[in-house]
């Protein structure tokens, strides 16, 4: 087990010493043959033995083709680093279409959610599932999960501010929150039912509840991409006169952990993925709203 765990790790520095070394030498490699295409064909238009062994004015083209992709390289990598996920850092809660998107290029979709609402997450794939009656492309099962606190039990967050600014439950406060959650389960179950029924692809989507605040956000992509970030629990929102406790995931900076960067985000996104696990078969629990539905 120690050897193993030795030989990912030389694998994994390997692999990334070699990507340094790409990057390092990838733009002077590129830029040293633009030039050479371009003073080669721009050569061929006066010295006529080399134009005729090139056929004249065809290379005058790619000439000054090479010419411009010389002088827009650093513009041309920048615009394709910017198209791609980051691998590490930080992003913002509103890049999880970026995400979500990537995730539903793959044949079968994983997609898991423990935080507040899960409401950004909602918008994003309510949308991505639409297109998926008109144009499944390679997806053929998608399975979606959300964990989100029991607002039906008393919590201090969210809550009211109350005197020394301490939270007190508010439970017209936590009915709404809970309203929506109900309303993003029942719109997306019943997508979900409606995809699955035309036969072309299986969908599921189903929202679970745990007795306690929301504390932090996690996403996690095909077990391949996971995002982790904490609420501001101090953040605050006024709602018909008082001020609320409300964390505002959608502020939320995440933590992007992606397995193509080496050993120790797969360790991570492994654990996390297990974490989810073991909450949505340990901990979360079927909501009010589903069991009503059922009875």
């Amino acid at each position: 087990m120690v050897d193993g765990g030795r030989g990912g790790t030389d694998t994994g520095g390997v692999r990334q010493a070699l990507k340094r070394f790409q990057q390092r030498v990838e733009p002077t490699f590129v830029r040293c043959l633009l030039l050479a295409v371009f003073v080669t064909g721009l050569t061929a238009q006066f010295v006529r033995p080399l134009g005729d062994a090139l056929e004249g004015k065809v290379f005058l083209g790619g000439a000054l083709l090479s010419l411009v992709a010389y002088l827009l390289y650093d513009a041309l990598k920048e615009l394709t680093a910017s198209s791609r996920l980051p691998d590490r850092g930080l992003v913002e809660s509103r890049a999880l279409g970026t995400f979500v998107a990537e995730a539903f290029s793959a044949r079968h979709v994983e997609i898991s959610f423990f935080g507040y609402t899960g409401e950004t997450l909602y918008n994003e794939l309510y949308h991505r599932l639409e297109r998926l009656a008109h144009n499944p492309g390679t997806t053929r099962r998608v399975t979606v999960r959300f964990i989100v606190p029991d607002f039906a039990r008393p919590m201090y967050m969210p809550a009211r501010v109350g005197p020394d600014e301490l939270p007190e439950d508010d439970p017209a406060f936590r009915r709404r929150v809970g309203e929506k959650c109900q309303e993003y389960d029942a719109i997306l179950s019943d997508l979900a039912v409606r995809l699955t029924t035309l036969g072309r692809i299986q969908v599921h989507c189903e929202y679970r509840v745990y007795a306690g605040p929301p504390l932090y956000k996690l996403c996690i992509f095909n077990r391949k991409r996971v995002l982790h970030g904490l609420y501001d629990l101090s953040a605050r929102m006024p709602f018909r006169g008082p001020d609320y406790y409300d964390p505002k995931g959608y502020d939320t900076d995440l933590s992007v952990f992606a397995g193509e960067h080496g050993v120790e985000d797969e360790r991570a996104i492994a654990q996390w993925a297990k974490h989810f696990d073991d909450m949505w078969t340990l901990v979360a629990q079927t909501p009010a709203w589903r069991r009503a539905a059922a009875a």
